[in-house]
């Protein structure tokens, strides 16, 4: 009987040890795996993160786009002008909406507007009349500067676009420098540049007062220029 009872107690040794080592074994494959979970983890949550932000950014160019392709002041019979107040409103509606990623602090925002050279339009030849930026990123428009001429047109998301005669396209860039949620260390992940084109749909006046650009400026305001 005694015999029987040391191989019961010698067997429950042993499976607590096995169960004990196990245990031990788990601890130590979890401690393995875990910067690995940890890594694949915070990756997953950057680039889901750098995916929304590039998403905002580019909702904030198209709505830039539309917003710049509609402002003016005058009734449906008259051509509309357009001013620098309505340009710095555009502006700081942008930077409202983009307030969570500190837009112009982060960022930059290039409206220009691309026109015929002449109406008729017999050469097919656009220029950029103005162009209004506001934003502390270095950052130079990919599309031309104020004043360029001779352009044959500027391609925005693999499309070509050209102004119609007599009317006028109006583009918007928002550059970006991307703020990690970990840091750059994980993910190269670069700053982004989101663009957009509008056709003017209302009946404008593009060119505006004498020696102008094709914007008053009743206001007196200061104008967003790209200095």
């Amino acid at each position: 009987m005694r015999r029987n009872s040391n191989i019961f107690a010698r067997g429950s040794n042993w499976i607590c040890g096995l169960t004990r080592a196990q245990n031990g074994i788990a601890v130590v494959e979890f401690a393995l795996c875990l910067p690995f979970v940890l890594v694949a983890t915070l990756t997953a949550a950057e680039l889901a993160n750098y995916t929304v932000t590039k998403m905002r950014v580019s909702q904030l160019a198209l709505r830039l786009a539309d917003d710049g392709s509609r402002i003016g002041t005058g009734d449906l019979l008259s051509t509309k002008q357009i001013t620098e107040a309505q340009i710095n409103d555009l502006m700081t509606g942008a930077d409202l909406q983009g307030s969570a990623l500190g837009l112009f602090t982060n960022g930059k925002v290039v409206l220009t507007s691309l026109e015929p050279v002449a109406n008729p339009n017999t050469t097919d030849r656009y220029r950029i009349r103005w162009q209004r930026c506001r934003g502390s990123l270095t950052y130079s428009s990919g599309f031309g500067k104020q004043g360029d001429t001779n352009l044959t047109g500027i391609s925005v998301n693999s499309q070509t676009l050209k102004a119609p005669e007599g009317g006028a396209v109006i583009l918007a860039e928002v550059a970006y420098r991307y703020q990690p949620l970990i840091g750059s260390r994980w993910l190269n992940l670069s700053s982004m540049v989101e663009t957009a084109g509008m056709y003017v749909r209302d009946n404008r006046e593009y060119a505006g007062p004498t020696g102008g650009v094709g914007i008053y400026n009743p206001e007196n305001v200061t104008a967003s220029t790209c200095s």
